[in-house]
């Protein structure tokens, strides 16, 4: 079994983002100020494990996809493989 990184993560993040129309970066920078990018996916990390946030607010407020606080990266990368597979069949 191959090891799971930040990087595919933050790959597998990238493509949630764009199956969903959303920007792949969480800020953008407009006049000389953050903007939050609201819809942004992108991943999350504490306590020695990963999380999978989405941006709610434009105050940068974020959700935990999966409502399941911070899991090992290989639980992570398993659920987003699951999610982005959802969100493909139930778009196209």
């Amino acid at each position: 079994m191959k090891r799971i990184t930040n990087r595919n993560l933050e790959s597998l993040a990238n493509l949630i983002n764009v199956a969903t129309g959303n920007n792949p970066a969480s800020y953008t920078k407009t006049d000389g100020k953050l903007r939050v990018n609201i819809g942004n996916y992108h991943i999350d990390g504490a306590y020695g494990g990963v999380s999978l946030d989405q941006m709610v607010n434009e105050g940068g407020g974020t959700r935990d996809v999966f409502s399941c606080g911070h899991v090992p990266k290989r639980e992570l990368y398993n659920r987003m493989t699951a999610y982005l597979e959802g969100i493909r069949c139930h778009v196209g």
